[in-house]
């Protein structure tokens, strides 16, 4: 049996005909040795110690935003949900403060009330679809030929109720103010600009669809209005919009993503203003 005096490369190089096992150095405890990374190799125990900290905190306390590991859209989904009444929205936090907002059954909705509504909706989405053709910002033209597009659709639908004998009015204010906010909006603040244009065209495939079924019941004979039709698979246009506006989305910073989720509630305003129309 060898020496325990017997140095460690000598008791290394004696053959054995099982594998050997190589001993710690005696030097050092094992539980005070150094991990034989080359990162971490020559570095003292205390900096190894201070890193290991500073990394840990660092990731604790970076802020995570709800839906933003889905990317921005969801974002931008999880904030408006929330500006939603819990009839119209299972997230919805909103209380009932508007005629608009109670459930659509209790609505006393009126043709010409409806009618006022399309208008005013026409001239918002006319705004918008002429927004993202100029393209003042290059990032609009993603959103150009998306298959959302309404204002084709409402056109014919107004020359639908013409031709059955209604007058077609004027846009009225709450329609108009919002065209206006839209156009100031898109030369001087696009992130706040997307936060509409994604609210308005993706509320009009959800809750939208509902209110024009509806009130198509109650005022038109079940009548489904060029408005409520989509080209295409409805659910691959929204994905595909979708993915144009998260990878926008990527080049803002955190502050621009908030700004434009900040945006939300006006949205919601002007919106509902032009949905009370159909009350009116």
């Amino acid at each position: 049996m060898a020496s325990l005096a017997t140095p460690l490369s000598q008791f290394q190089s004696l053959s054995c005909t099982k594998p050997c096992v190589r001993l710690p150095s005696p030097a050092l405890p094992l539980q005070f040795r150094r991990r034989s990374s080359p990162a971490l190799r020559g570095m003292p125990m205390k900096a190894v110690v201070v890193v290991s900290a500073t990394t840990a905190a660092e990731t604790s306390n970076k802020k995570r935003y709800p839906g933003e590991s889905k990317g921005f859209v969801e974002e931008m989904r999880f904030v408006a949900m929330k500006l939603h009444t819990r009839d119209q929205a299972k997230e919805g936090e909103k209380p009932v403060t508007e005629p608009e907002e109670k459930p659509v059954a209790k609505w006393e909705p009126t043709v010409d009330g409806y009618l006022r509504f399309l208008v005013d909706s026409k001239l918002v989405y006319d705004t918008l679809e002429k927004i993202i053709d100029e393209a003042p910002y290059p990032s609009y033209a993603e959103f150009r030929n998306t298959g959302l597009e309404r204002s084709a659709s409402l056109a014919k639908d107004l020359e639908w109720f013409k031709e059955q004998g209604y007058t077609i009015p004027e846009p009225s204010s709450p329609g108009r103010s919002y065209a206006e906010y839209l156009i100031e909006l898109s030369q001087k603040d696009p992130q706040a600009f997307i936060c509409h244009f994604y609210n308005i065209y993706f509320a009009h495939t959800a809750g939208g669809r509902m209110i024009g079924r509806k009130v198509a019941e109650m005022l038109l004979n079940k009548k489904e209005l060029e408005f409520y039709k989509w080209d295409g698979d409805l659910s691959q246009l929204l994905q595909n919009v979708r993915d144009k506006l998260n990878k926008v989305a990527e080049e803002w910073t955190r502050e621009e993503k908030n700004h434009c989720l900040e945006e939300t509630e006006k949205s919601f305003k002007f919106s509902g203003e032009i949905l009370r129309l159909i009350l009116s």
